[in-house]
């Protein structure tokens, strides 16, 4: 796997993973949609650590610079 996910890119997932991380510990979003919350979370860290991110493969957008 190539990477495709540029620097810039990669810090905007990290802060918006953090976010949601610290939304669900801190209780302000809980149940089902904190469950979600966390899903998304550990996917947007994934692709912050390969540098890969499927669905940009899937539109055709090569972000990494």
């Amino acid at each position: 796997m190539e990477p495709n996910v540029g620097p810039i890119d990669r810090i905007a997932r990290l802060v918006i993973a953090v976010l949601f991380i610290v939304a669900v510990i801190a209780d302000w979003i809980g149940g089902i949609a904190g469950v979600v919350l966390c899903v998304i979370a550990g996917m947007l860290l994934s692709s912050v650590v390969s540098g890969y991110c499927p669905l940009y493969v899937k539109l055709g957008l090569k972000k990494s610079f």
